[in-house]
Order: C-alpha cells, then structure tokens, then sequence
C-alpha cells in the first residue's frame, strides 16, 4: 500500500540545488571520472551563491559519491553520475567542433521513405489518412479562384499577407506578440532553418546542437560548410543551461541551433525555465539562437508550450517552424520569425527562392481562419499520444531485454536504445530485406559511430500492418542480439 504524505513539502534547500546542477553537468559529461572540478571561488561566482553553499554542495556530492576531494588541490569526479540520461542512453558530449560525415546513410534512409513497398517504421511524415485533405483541398481551389490574380502573383519575399497575420495571431498562444510584418513565409521549415543559418554563420563558423539531432539538419549544417558542436540532452528535459555555458567558455561558438519543444528523436519539453535562462545566456554571449519549433502544436498534453523566443528582448532568436507536421505536407508552407536578423533572412530568400508557391499559403491561410484548425489539433494529439503509446508497448514486448525508449511528450517519433551489441546500421540493411524501413542512430550525430545501437522509429500511423512491422523488427533485433551474446 503506497502512504501518501499530507504534509506539504519544503523546497530544496540551496546547497542541494547547487549540488543538482553539478551532478547533471557530471552525469552529461561535462566533467569526466578523474576531472577537476571547478573551485569554490569559481562556482561561487558562476551560481552567484556563497562559498560556503558552494562548499555544502561538495560535501553532499561526496557523501553521494560523486565527488573526492583532494587535499591541497580541489575536488574530482569519482565516477559518471547514473541518472535518466544515461538511462535513455544519451552518450556523452565531444565538446568540439565536428564536421558532419553521415551524408550517404541519411540520403538513404531518404530515399527508402519515398519507397511505397517497405513499411515505414522510420519515416516523421505525417500520415495523410489523419491529414484535413479533402478540406484543404477545396479550399486551395476555392481561394484559387477568389484570389484569381493573387494566385498567380508573387509574394516578394515575406509571403501572403493574410498568412502571416494568422501566424502571427496563432502565436499568441505560445507567448510571443508579433506582427505580421515579423514573419516571413518559407519552402518549409527546411528553407527557415537553412535561411537563419545563412543569415547568421559564414563558412567554418561552429553550430551547437542537442545531441542526438535531426539527421537533414546535420546535412544542412555540412552543405553549408559549418560545424557541428554537439551537447547531449536530456531525455526529458533537453540541454542543461549550464552544459552549455560551459561549453561557450571552451570554444568559439557562432550560433545554437535547438529544438526546444518536442525534439526530433527524444520529444523531450525543455521546461520554461531553462528556455529563460538559454535566452539570457546566448544573449550575454552574443550568440543568436535558431530555433526550431516544428513540432511545437503536437502536445500530447494538448496545453500548447512557449517557445524561446517568448522569453527574447533583444532579436536575437531566430523562430522556424511550418504547418508540414500539422496540414501538409506537400504544401511546403514554412516561416520564420529573424528578430534583427530580418533584412539578412529578407536578401537571402529573395536571391534563393525570391518567394514561396501563393495558391498553398491562400488555402492554409483560410483553414487557419476558418477551417476547425483547434478542433484538428485536439484530434491530432490525442491521436499520437495513443500511437506513441502502442509503439512503445510494442518494442517492450518484442525487442531485445534491456531496450529502452524514450517517452516523448508531444511529437510522434520514438528513439529506442537496444543492447550495444545490436548494430543498427547492419539491422537497417537487414530489415530492408524484410520489407521495412527505419531511421538508424548514427544518422542522429556527426560523431562516426555514435549512437550504433539506437534508431528512431515513427508512431504517425498505426495499423495491423505496422504492428507487424515492429514485430518482425524486434524480432531480427532480438536474433542479432543473441548472436553476439553466445
């Protein structure tokens, strides 16, 4: 029988506050087994706490076992932290800049996402059964033919003007106060993300991302000659504000690029807080900070979160998303909100696309107005809180022992870690064999070799079919897995 205390619960004391963000940078591999730590005087400055807070945290993270310390010379790291993370199987950080290699495997895996014959198990597109299709397509013909001229016009290069004012109203509800002159329409969020990239980095400059990542925005990062400097997130929470200042006190660093609602693979929900003090941070720092909020309507929670860029005074957070998750697809409707950066993004997509297609942004622009798109959204989410709850049940019981997933608040994809002996580039050669298709780990990473044996898999849709789909995958993981253990 489980007591439940009545007694309310006092907060956290500080020093215990200090030695929590000390244990998390610890057990993100910030500091490694063996690693000095930072002195009193040091963390005392950083956390702007006393000497003595500082030096009570020590103190509770070696009765932990976390820390030693060495007489005369400071405090070290006993052993990894174990927590959550490592879990989930985040693995640790390379704090230095990587060039990006996966180009091949990931141009694959696109390819076999286009391929009717396989089942896709991998694939994070939406699956169009749960899209508002016939709607959505007589109000692209209706509007055609309101619009007649319009529709054939350009939009040079902001977009149509009634989308941006109904963009700008949604965003409300995820706390910022926009105009539509704010925003700018893209090809999708693709272009968004490519086009902040460009307005903000020159070639060779650096990019911090959460680790693991979406593979196409590692391709973006190496078609346009940057870097890729990798920060591991936590599964529930993303990066740890305080990894990071870490990590900008190591190296030069020109932009962060995040997804801090719902990542692509771990569908973590950066808490409020922390997306506070991300801003503030890069703000200090003068780093801009690219955010990517394409997931950010499908809360399985349906309670639509705030977005960094809520919490941004100074324009320094460049907002990306589209309606490709949540509509179409195809339609290729995308936008961006550049803050400063506004009259770079303005030059670069009017030399790159001059504008985007108007008869798709007419239609999404009426749906938006007029098309039931809240009561859609409930439906959609709901929808994948249950799919995302079926495929996790589904790998419990069929993969190897010892896997484990993520468990995503909002999104539909699921990252799942099997045992270290499972190659999932070899299983993904193998599945393909058998008819299926997923995304494989490395893809996920510009570190060669990281994240061998997890692999992303799709909750979009769910049927008998792709019940038997993740079936029949478990069970080659399973097979390569008891291969290796004899």
């Amino acid at each position: 029988m489980t007591i439940v205390s009545t007694v309310p619960q006092e907060k956290s004391l500080l020093y215990e506050q200090v030695a929590e963000r000390i244990s998390v940078m610890v057990s993100q591999g910030t500091f490694l087994s063996g690693d000095r730590l930072p002195s009193v005087r040091n963390l005392s400055q950083q956390f702007k706490v006393s000497k003595s807070t500082v030096m009570e945290a020590y103190s509770l993270l070696e009765d932990r076992g976390v820390v030693a310390v060495r007489p005369q010379s400071g405090y070290y790291v006993c052993q990894p932290a174990r927590n959550s993370l490592q879990e989930s199987g985040v693995n640790l950080p390379v704090l230095r800049p990587t060039v990006v290699t996966t180009g091949e495997l990931a141009l694959m895996v696109f390819r076999d996402a286009a391929d009717s014959r396989l089942i896709q198990l991998g694939a994070a597109i939406p699956d169009l059964e749960n899209m508002p299709v016939d709607r959505l397509n007589r109000m692209l013909s209706t509007e055609s033919r309101r619009y007649r001229q319009q529709s054939l016009a350009y939009e040079m290069p902001a977009g149509c003007l009634r989308l941006r004012t109904q963009i700008a109203r949604r965003m409300v509800t995820a706390g910022c106060s926009l105009s539509p002159d704010d925003i700018f329409v893209t090809n999708g969020c693709t272009e968004a993300v490519a086009l902040a990239l460009r307005a903000v980095c020159k070639q060779g400059d650096t990019v911090v991302l959460e680790s693991p990542t979406f593979f196409n925005t590692l391709q973006i990062i190496a078609s346009l000659g940057l870097k890729a400097l990798e920060i591991p997130a936590h599964p529930a929470l993303g990066i740890n504000p305080d990894t990071l200042r870490f990590v900008l006190e190591q190296n030069k660093v020109d932009a962060c690029l995040l997804v801090t609602n719902f990542s692509n693979p771990l569908g973590y929900l950066m808490p409020d807080s922390a997306k506070a003090e991300l801003v503030s941070l890069l703000a200090r720092h003068d780093i801009p900070l690219i955010e990517d909020d394409i997931y950010g309507e499908l809360a399985h929670d349906t309670r639509r979160p705030l977005v960094a860029k809520s919490f941004d005074s100074a324009g320094q957070v460049l907002l990306c998303s589209s309606f490709s998750k949540t509509i179409a697809p195809g339609y290729r409707v995308g936008w961006i909100v550049p803050g400063k950066f506004a009259p770079q993004v303005e030059r670069l997509k009017a030399v790159t696309s001059l504008t985007s297609a108007v008869p798709p942004q007419l239609a999404i622009a009426e749906y938006l107005d007029n098309g039931g798109y809240e009561a859609h959204l409930r439906r959609l989410r709901r929808l994948y809180a249950r799919q995302i709850a079926a495929l996790s049940q589904a790998v419990e019981r069929h993969f190897p022992e010892g896997t484990r997933c993520s468990r995503p608040e909002g999104g539909f994809v699921l990252w799942v870690e099997m045992p270290e002996t499972v190659d999932s580039v070899i299983l993904y050669e193998q599945a393909r064999e058998h008819g299926i298709t997923f995304a494989p780990g490395p893809i996920f990473s510009a570190q060669p070799g990281k994240f061998r044996n997890y692999l992303r898999l799709s909750a979009a849709s769910w049927s008998d079919k792709v019940a038997e789909g993740v079936e029949l995958l478990g069970r080659l993981a399973k097979e390569a897995w008891l291969k290796t253990a004899r």
